[in-house]
C-alpha cells in the first residue's frame, strides 16, 4: 500500500474521524484507523464500536491498492504538526507504515486490517433524503437540550421522528424541551428513534451545510448518515422516547413580542446576580413592558425593563435563565415570542414568523 497526498486534503478527513476513536480502549485495534487505498481513493474508517465514521477523499496518480491499521491519534498529530502545503507518502511494508513529509520520516507500528471491526450491515427499513444545511440546522436547534447521564437513559440522545415528508429532531432533559422540523424528498416513513449523544456530537461535527443531498439510512438497531464524503453510522438507543407533543403547551394563548437580541441581553446581565446553583430570574408582565429581576442569598438584586408587544396584566413566573438563554441562542428571527398561560405553566418560546422551531421551558417556582 503507497499513496501521497497534500497535507490539507489528508488533515480534513482526519479530522472528521479521529474524535470518534476513544483515548482508552478495550481493544488495541480500536485506538487505531482502518486505511484502505482502492481505485484512487483513500478511505479512513473510526469506530468505539457504538459509532463508526468512514471519510473518503481522492488520491494524488501513482497510489497502490493495500489496507491496514495505524495509530489514530499519532497519525493525526503528525498530520496536523507538518508544515501547510507539505505533500504527504505513507508507505506500508510489513508491520511497519513509514510517513514521509518534506524533511520529516516516521515509522508507525500497524495491526492487520482484518482485526477491525466492521458496522454491521443489517437491512434498511427507512430511507430519506435531506439537504445537509436542514439537517445539520435540525441538530444545532436541538441538541443542547439532550440530558447528560440521565437515568431515563432514553433522554440521552436526539429523537429522529420521521412523519411522512417532515424530519423532526427533538430532545428534552426534563426541565425543557426543543423542537425542530424540516421537509423530507420522498419520506413516506414513519418511525421514532433515538441517537445516542455521542453520535449526535460526531454527526454533528461531521456536516457541512449547503444544499448537498444526505441520505439517511434507517435500520433496525442503526442509523446511517451517507454524503458523497463521509458515512456517518451509529447504534441506536433502544428505548421509548416520551410523549413530546403532549409537553408543547396546549390553551398558551398570553402572548408576549419582542425583540430576540434586546431580551437575551436582559437577560445576561440580570443572570449576573442570580442565585448560582438554581439560576433563577423572574419575569413580569404589564402592557407592552417585561420586567427581568433575580436575586441571591446575598441579598443582591437586579432588575431590568424590556419593551414587548403584549396585553397581559400581572403574570409573574420564574425561570432557569440557562434554559431560556440556550432557547433564544437557537431561534434565528429578530423578533420571538414568549406564550405563557399562567404562573404554574410551561412557557413556550419561538419564532414570530413561523412555528417550524419550539422550546419548552419549565417554570421555577423562586
Amino acid at each position: 500500500m503507497r499513496f501521497s497526498l497534500q497535507r490539507e486534503a489528508l488533515l480534513k478527513p482526519l479530522a472528521q474521524v479521529v474524535n470518534v476513536v476513544e483515548r482508552r480502549q478495550t481493544l488495541p485495534v480500536l485506538g487505531n484507523l482502518l486505511v484502505q487505498v482502492k481505485d484512487g481513493y483513500l478511505a479512513l474508517t473510526g469506530t468505539d464500536l457504538e459509532v463508526e465514521m468512514m471519510a473518503r477523499t481522492a488520491l494524488d496518480a501513482g497510489s497502490e491498492d493495500g489496507e491496514t491499521t495505524i495509530p489514530a491519534r499519532k497519525l493525526f498529530d503528525i498530520v496536523r504538526a507538518l508544515p501547510d502545503g507539505a505533500k504527504i507518502t505513507l508507505t506500508l511494508a510489513g508491520d511497519k507504515a513509514t510517513i514521509q513529509g518534506g524533511r520529516s520520516r516516521f515509522t508507525l507500528a500497524t495491526l492487520p486490517a482484518n482485526d477491525f471491526p466492521s458496522a454491521e450491515n443489517e437491512d434498511t427499513t427507512e430511507r430519506a433524503v435531506v439537504p445537509e444545511s436542514a439537517l445539520k440546522e435540525l441538530i444545532d436547534r436541538t441538541s443542547f437540550a439532550m440530558a447528560q447521564q440521565d437515568v431515563r437513559y432514553y433522554l440521552n440522545g436526539l429523537l429522529f421522528d420521521l412523519r411522512g415528508d417532515t424530519l423532526r429532531c427533538v430532545a428534552t432533559d426534563g426541565h425543557r424541551l426543543a423542537l425542530c422540523e424540516a421537509a423530507l424528498e420522498g419520506g413516506q416513513n414513519k418511525r421514532q428513534i433515538i441517537v445516542p449523544r455521542k453520535g449526535v456530537n460526531e454527526l454533528q461535527r461531521m456536516l457541512e451545510g449547503g444544499d448537498r443531498a444526505i441520505e439517511l439510512e434507517i435500520g433496525r438497531s442503526h442509523i446511517r448518515v451517507v454524503r458523497d464524503d463521509a458515512t456517518f453510522t451509529s447504534k441506536l438507543i433502544d428505548g421509548k422516547f416520551p410523549d413530546y407533543e403532549a409537553v408543547i403547551p396546549i390553551g398558551a394563548d398570553k402572548l408576549v413580542t419582542m425583540d430576540r437580541e434586546a431580551l437575551r441581553a436582559a437577560l445576561q446581565r440580570v443572570a449576573i446576580l442570580s442565585n448560582e446553583k438554581y439560576r433563577g430570574v423572574r419575569l413580569e408582565t404589564t402592557p407592552n413592558l417585561l420586567q427581568i429581576s433575580s436575586h441571591n442569598p446575598e441579598q443582591e438584586e437586579a432588575q431590568e425593563d424590556v419593551e414587548v408587544e403584549t396585553k397581559i396584566e400581572d403574570i409573574t413566573i420564574g425561570f432557569n435563565v440557562t434554559y431560556l438563554l440556550d432557547a433564544l441562542s437557537a431561534l434565528r428571527d429578530e423578533k420571538v415570542v414568549l406564550a405563557l398561560r399562567d404562573a404554574n405553566s410551561s412557557a413556550l418560546l419561538r419564532e414570530a414568523s413561523n412555528e417550524r422551531s419550539r422550546h419548552v421551558v419549565m417554570p421555577l417556582r423562586l
